[in-house]
């Protein structure tokens, strides 16, 4: 961006729970630096502009766009490909969007699975009828039509090119700063690039760290940790030791382990992989079936554990069910199976 014109800005909003949303407004007074800065052209949460009014724009009409939001629906990917065309500048804005984040995790199932459990076997559910959301219904009106719900949830990434990624759940609003300034100011690192930290949370955690030997893992409800000491040294799962810096380690200030919201560093192709390579090296056991019992015990929930942020953008992506008998990475079935 150069001289005194002002930037257009897009934000938008997909498979998400709507945090990066209210993140960008905890910037609370530098938002007016914003306003300033950009014309706000698109954001269907707060402004009242249409996707019509975008597929009337020029490609590259808009400066900046930040996404957030996994792509879990024929329409998300149709966002995601507009505004990757009309935007100079595509970010991937939050753990969602970077790596699938929480929605992501129904990647251990399928869209059978998924819609058996909400439509039908759940006992907050009432539908006699057996009735599911379809692509097309006929009325006399004219067909309606909803968006396809996929049987995979895709990152950003894997869906249309990404020119930068800022992580958290939500990124913190100093991160969210240093973003714009950065954009502004053509400060930007190469194409491709999270913007952060290339460290980890425990170099910004000020608890005081020993030799990491464990013996037991512990749910955080079963004890009460002391003020100073290391987190993951007291046997709690602490994911700090393989997430990357940026939050202030906010968490474990507060005596609550890190769970990894910011993903992994550079270099690092599988956050769950590493996380768990990581943890093997601190077990206190050579004998497999002791460490067996000190992970089946203390962590029963691996996938949740070690993928909670970042299953849809790993190396495992989802798991291997199906829903017709493709391949478990199909990434469409507009034909509605």
């Amino acid at each position: 961006m150069n001289g005194d014109k002002k930037g257009t800005l897009a934000l938008y909003w997909a498979a998400s729970c709507g945090g990066c949303e209210i993140a960008v407004l905890a910037l609370n007074e530098k938002i007016l630096d914003v306003a300033a800065l950009f014309d706000i052209v698109f954001w269907p949460v707060a402004v009242d502009a249409k996707v019509h009014d975008v597929e009337q724009m020029a490609d590259g009409s808009i400066d900046v766009c930040l996404f957030n939001g996994g792509i879990r629906t024929s329409e998300q990917e149709y966002m995601a490909q507009l505004l990757r065309r009309k935007s100079k500048v595509l970010v991937a804005f939050g753990s969602c969007a970077h790596e699938g984040c929480i929605p992501g995790l129904a990647n251990a199932s399928d869209r059978r699975h998924i819609f058996a459990t909400v439509y039908h076997n759940n006992p907050s559910t009432e539908n006699p009828d057996g009735i599911e959301p379809q692509h097309k219904t006929p009325m006399p009106e004219g067909d309606l039509h909803l968006p396809v719900f996929y049987d995979t949830l895709r990152t950003l990434g894997q869906t249309v090119a990404v020119d930068y990624y800022l992580p958290g759940c939500p990124p913190e609003v100093e991160r969210i700063w240093d973003a714009i300034t950065a954009i502004v100011g053509g400060q930007l690192p190469p194409a491709g690039s999270v913007l952060g930290v290339d460290t980890t949370v425990c170099q910004e955690c000020p608890r005081v760290r020993n030799e990491k030997k464990i013996k037991k893992f512990y749910r955080p409800w079963e004890i009460i940790p002391d003020d100073t000491t290391c987190l993951l040294e007291q046997g709690l799962l602490c994911c700090g030791i393989a997430t990357r810096a940026g939050c202030g380690a906010k968490c474990p200030r507060v005596n609550s382990s890190c769970i990894g919201c910011y993903g992994p560093n550079d270099g690092v192709h599988d956050y769950g992989a590493r996380l768990m390579t990581a943890l093997a090296s601190m077990i206190d056991s050579n004998d497999p079936e002791e460490i067996d019992s000190i992970i089946r015990q203390g962590i029963p929930d691996p996938i949740g554990s070690f993928y909670r942020f970042s299953l849809a953008g790993s190396q495992l992506r989802r798991s291997n069910r199906s829903t017709n008998g493709n391949p478990p990475d199909a990434r469409r079935l507009h034909d509605g199976h």
